[in-house]
């Protein structure tokens, strides 16, 4: 009995050392609905690993490389100059890897009648200077505005494309994801936010084209929607590992189709 108890403690040690744990942390963008999905699919063919995955921000994922608490950082804006700097004075290396691409869409209600905006208008409403829909050809209304918290990387993105890095109405209320966004602008006739690509078939939105563009698959990869972008997994320096081989999963063939079937746009 001795015997059996002490060859199954010595299995159990094996099993528990060959056993992987993938830490991914950051976008929601990315984190909420693309890579967890890329993980149960990584999953159903490597068993043996298991994620834990929290999606709080772009800031979060970066973070997270810079403080070694992860092993993929994931964003969906560039880390910023700052970052790096912190990153380099800790002797890491921030390494950005393309996952997808995806289009910044402007959401609002679905009985909202407003179908087209101009990018001027985009600035002015979300910096405060319109604050009424008929100013924009809608029925009379206080306009209100739904943000991406401080640290989501689509909050810092839509400050630069779409802003002119100006701040933000002082009235705007900042959401934890682009569900909350959907879900407030869903409910709300007067509301209006902005999403990923892989949110905009929620209930209750509808999307506003910019200029007469929406963003789909060919006004993203041609850059013609202006609010067009990357989204990256940062890793500090080249991913090793099982870090690596869920990098290399999601670049494949098989891995972009699932970033494709969520709502971005293939690198490919």
């Amino acid at each position: 009995m001795k015997k059996i108890s002490l060859l199954l403690a010595a299995l159990a040690l094996v099993s528990t050392a060959s056993a992987q744990k993938l830490v991914i942390k950051g976008s929601d963008t990315l984190g909420a609905k693309l890579v967890p999905t890329l993980a149960e699919e990584y999953k159903a063919k490597n068993p043996g690993v298991s994620f834990e995955i929290a999606a709080e921000g772009s800031t979060t994922g970066i973070a997270a490389i810079i403080d070694g608490t992860a092993q993929i950082g994931m964003s969906s804006r560039r880390a910023k100059t700052t970052e790096v700097s912190a990153a380099q004075a800790k002797g890491v290396t921030m390494n950005p890897i393309i996952v997808a691409y995806d289009g910044i869409a402007i959401i609002v209600n679905a009985n909202c009648p407003v179908k087209n905006l101009n990018k001027r208008q985009v600035e002015q409403i979300f910096a405060g200077d319109i604050t009424d829909w008929s100013a924009v050809g809608g029925p009379a209304g206080k306009i209100s505005i739904y943000t991406r918290n401080t640290s989501s990387g689509t909050y810092s993105d839509f400050k630069d494309l779409a802003m002119k890095k100006r701040d933000y109405a002082s009235s705007s209320q900042k959401m934890a994801g682009n569900e909350q966004i959907t879900s407030e602008v869903g409910k709300n006739p007067n509301g209006i936010g902005y999403v990923g690509l892989a949110y905009i078939h929620d209930a209750g939105i509808k999307v506003v084209s910019i200029e007469g563009l929406v963003p789909d698959k060919a006004s993203v990869l041609s850059k013609k929607y202006p609010y067009a972008r990357p989204t990256f997994y940062y890793t500090n320096g080249e991913p090793t590992g099982e870090a690596a081989k869920f990098i290399e999963f999601t670049l494949s063939d098989e891995g972009q189709k699932i970033c494709e079937k969520i709502g971005f746009v293939s690198i490919r």
